[in-house]
């Protein structure tokens, strides 16, 4: 596809589409279905079908410093005194899924993301998943995985961690451009960089990520270039590589800059088209919508074996239905229903030490939405989908028919007989492809400010 074809793609499809870690959306979740005794049902429920394996993302939420270009839930302060409180506090709500359980657990993954959470010491660490740990059986073929900002991590801390049983880590990078750096207030050198990758390898960690952001404020053609060049010295096992969602609404720290300062569309359609090529040529094969693995990876195993799956923990190896979610702002996940925790540090934990879930929220699943949701997670992870113009979109079924034909017609999938495959010029788009499912997007309509643009 020449670029003149891929810009007049560009100027059509780029708008306001949901990033689909989840379906329904958060913005379209029913909260009034949800309850505490309602969500330990649907825990339970799926504890059982899963023959007791579960995965637990675990969220720390705490930074020294705030990255202007991120919108996830965390907690600015040097006070390093907050640790043992909340490590308590996680360990507390442990036992209280525990008691959901009955049975005793088997732990298949565990992810600590944030938030910083090499903010937390090594020590302390240890001791949040000795206390996890103990007392449950561990899967053979376990992933524990953390992410680390190179700047707050240290040897002890990775190797506490690969004692307890850690075998992945995740390098946050951005770009290494000074002056993205400088405007997302995100310093850190290439050199700390490598070297937390190399100190990884040293203590036997099977895999390592690395996340890149194209679009960024200030970030160039030729800054994303070297960015990429330099990563190919560190030779991480796989890339993250995330388009920027600019949402200086929900996200106060971006509104440090303006629009102007972001790159518009074709800027962006340029950078995913340098790295695509640049890591591709490097030996990197495309999973899904952002990210690259090696031929070797579990990731790109899982992607040929058809056990590909996307959560809030973006894609995944395991494809296992039941997420439990610890931490102030997690989100759980059965398959049938989601719930999420306080956001605020201090009302988590108040809740948690009285004794209850501290959900504040959350969405039981209808029937539709489990059809749609299998539909979206087919398409995200396997690149194709077979539908049927059944009662869930019979009222879109006109519709729906036309922008398939449209969309084969721009050569983003190819549509024949009830089957749906996305092509490799729509892998760039592939949440436009998506969204032509999404009934509670089609039946609320767009809204303005509520989802990122698609490129």
């Amino acid at each position: 596809m020449n670029t003149e074809a891929l810009r007049s793609l560009l100027h059509k499809y780029n708008v306001a589409v949901p990033r689909y870690t989840s379906y329904p959306t958060v913005p379209f979740w029913s909260h009034e279905t949800m309850s505490a005794d309602t969500w330990k049902r649907h825990v339970k429920i799926q504890f059982d079908n899963e023959s007791r394996e579960i995965c637990l993302y675990i969220h720390l939420p705490f930074c020294e410093e705030l990255c202007t270009y991120c919108a996830c839930n965390k907690r600015i302060t040097r006070n390093h005194a907050v640790e043992k409180p909340y490590l308590e506090t996680l360990l507390e709500e442990w036992k209280l899924y525990k008691e959901i359980f009955e049975e005793k657990p088997v732990i298949r993954e565990i992810h600590l993301g944030g938030g910083t959470p090499t903010f937390f010491s090594a020590q302390h660490l240890r001791q949040l998943i000795d206390g996890i740990t103990s007392d449950v059986e561990i899967a053979p073929n376990h992933e524990f995985s953390i992410e680390v900002h190179p700047n707050n991590t240290t040897r002890e801390q990775l190797s506490e961690l690969r004692n307890a049983g850690f075998n992945r880590i995740s390098i946050g990078v951005q770009d290494f451009d000074p002056d993205v750096q400088f405007i997302i207030n995100r310093i850190q050198s290439f050199e700390q960089t490598a070297l937390i990758a190399k100190t990884a390898r040293e203590l036997g960690y099977s895999s390592i990520n690395v996340d890149l952001v194209y679009g960024l404020p200030k970030q160039t053609i030729d800054g994303l270039k070297k960015t990429i060049e330099q990563i190919h010295l560190i030779a991480p096992d796989r890339i993250a590589f995330y388009s920027y969602a600019h949402v200086p609404w929900k996200s106060k720290g971006q509104r440090r800059y303006t629009d102007e300062d972001v790159p518009g569309g074709e800027l962006k359609l340029a950078m995913y088209c340098l790295g695509y090529s640049m890591l591709t040529e490097a030996g990197y094969s495309s999973i899904g919508m952002d990210h690259f693995a090696l031929p070797d990876d579990p990731l790109m195993k899982a992607a040929g074996s058809g056990k590909l799956h996307r959560n809030f923990m973006g894609y995944t190896t395991t494809n296992h239905k039941l997420v439990v979610g610890l931490g102030a702002s997690s989100i759980g996940d059965t398959w049938s229903a989601f719930a999420q925790n306080e956001k605020t540090v201090e009302t988590y934990q108040e809740r948690v030490m009285a004794g209850e879930l501290p959900l504040i929220g959350g969405h039981e699943l209808t029937d539709e939405d489990l059809v749609v949701r299998q539909t979206i997670l087919d398409l995200m992870c396997r690149g194709e989908c077979r539908i049927e113009m059944d009662d869930h979109y019979y009222p879109f079924k006109e519709d729906l028919l036309n922008e398939l034909e449209d969309m084969t017609r721009d050569r983003l999938v190819n549509y024949k007989d009830g089957r749906v495959r996305i092509t490799e010029h729509g892998q760039l788009l592939v949440r436009n492809v998506c969204s032509l499912f999404d009934l509670r997007l089609r039946k609320a309509g767009v809204k303005s400010k509520v989802f990122s643009q698609a490129i």
